[in-house]
């Protein structure tokens, strides 16, 4: 077991914020919520991992839903829900992608404390309560908790994807390899440089609001941080991986992970 970490409190830039509260802002807008549904009924098994706790450095317990690699293991993955919070769904792909990965710690936080939107009202109060300095020190609370030795990826889809980039550039030189799924990229090219890692972006065409213009700007922004992101653009709409929801598009959903998971293995 490694030697507990004391965590630190998370520093946020202008970027971040900018970046988080507006992905926030779609909210206010009827369009978007009516994007958002959870209206398929998810096969559920029994979980194979186990909800924890870890301290953050305000005082103020961090959670999250942990499936440990069956052999002891340095490489951990941090899993980012969705705007709904740490339901059944991300469970069922962090349990996924342990299985999938092999020895791999797969870490799905909650940036929610506990709280799970079940209808659109909720999860768009939820999202927009969301304290970006409260998230970014859960997920430093996260990082002591794993220790110095870690070597951490990260994959996170909607409000879940930006929070994946930001998790990448908090982690610094621990971080190996970020996954985001159609979340809002960070704008400033400064605080892209400070990335450690490459992104895969993965994106629909239809989506109005991450959309190509969006996607086509982070790439440019990349570029000019001399950072690598590899885009994989799909015809289909926001949320399309998500199984539980009406925009579910089996195809792309599969194609993607299937995307995801040969770049995960790849930063492993």
């Amino acid at each position: 077991m490694h030697e507990p970490q004391k965590p630190k409190e998370a520093v946020l830039c202008h970027a971040d914020i900018d970046a988080i509260r507006s992905f926030a802002a779609f909210t206010n807008q009827e369009d978007f919520k009516k994007m958002h549904s959870m209206d398929r009924e998810l096969s559920t098994e029994s979980f194979k991992g186990k909800r924890i706790s870890f301290d953050v450095a305000n005082g103020d317990k961090g959670e999250a839903y942990y499936v440990p690699s069956a052999k002891k293991s340095s490489k951990y993955l941090f899993v980012f829900h969705e705007w709904w919070g740490l339901n059944d769904y991300v469970r069922n792909e962090s349990d996924r992608l342990s299985k999938e990965l092999g020895d791999v710690n797969v870490i799905a936080l909650d940036l929610y404390d506990g709280k799970v939107g079940t209808t659109r009202e909720q999860a768009g109060a939820l999202m927009k309560a969301c304290d970006p300095q409260r998230a970014a020190s859960i997920i430093q609370g996260a990082l002591a908790f794993v220790g110095k030795d870690a070597k951490i990826a990260t994959i996170g889809w909607c409000f879940g994807g930006g929070w994946s980039l930001q998790a990448a550039l908090q982690l610094k030189d621990q971080a190996v390899g970020c996954v985001m799924y159609y979340g809002m990229p960070v704008k400033d090219v400064d605080r892209l440089s400070q990335l450690n890692c490459d992104v895969l972006g993965i994106f629909g065409e239809k989506d109005k609001w991450i959309n190509p213009e969006v996607v086509a700007n982070f790439e440019n922004h990349m570029q000019e941080a001399k950072k690598t992101v590899t885009v994989k653009m799909y015809a289909a709409d926001h949320a399309f991986a998500n199984p539980s929801s009406d925009r579910y598009n089996e195809k792309d959903a599969k194609n993607a992970n299937t995307e995801a998971l040969k770049y995960l293995k790849k930063k492993f």
